[in-house]
């Protein structure tokens, strides 16, 4: 684990907030010079803490407004039967997130579809084709208060 700076910090707050800033206007808002802020971002890169930049799309735009949360239990959960459902629920785009989880179900999984008959073309034709899945729990999320990829923790 690399041990972050206050700078560091401040550095990637800024990204958070702004990922396609210019490396002059990031130098300018964390108080470094662009020379240093650079080596900064590029050491933060290196290390794997800055995994990418990523542009945040409007689903209702683009069709798919509607957020389902869907808990799945597995008929058998071993190892290798996870990783290869995992590895196939990967294959669906309107799969957001896929987290392995402990207690009553096996995973938790975030999708985005085009309401009711879009979620239901969905189960029909692709999560319920996997035999492996013994049920699924789903709700619809009615609105998002907060959403964010990551945050910085404190020292």
């Amino acid at each position: 684990m690399t041990k972050l700076t206050e700078m560091d910090r401040k550095i990637l707050r800024a990204l958070i907030a702004d990922g396609r800033q210019a490396n002059t206007q990031l130098a300018e808002s964390v108080g470094l010079s662009p020379s240093q802020c650079w080596q900064r971002v590029r050491r933060l890169e290196e290390a794997g803490i800055i995994a990418g930049y990523h542009a945040r799309l409007d689903a209702e735009a683009l069709g798919v407004s509607e957020t389902v949360l869907v808990e799945v239990t597995l008929d058998r959960n071993e190892g290798y039967q996870l990783d290869s459902i995992c590895r196939k629920l990967l294959e669906f785009p309107e799969v957001l997130e896929i987290h392995v989880t402990s207690g009553e179900f096996d995973l938790f999984m975030k999708v985005s579809v085009s309401g009711t008959r879009g979620y239901e073309e969905f189960l029909k034709t692709k999560l319920y084709q996997i035999t492996a899945i013994r049920h699924s729990r789903s709700v619809f999320s009615l609105r998002c208060f907060k959403y964010e990829m990551s945050f910085v923790p404190e020292a």
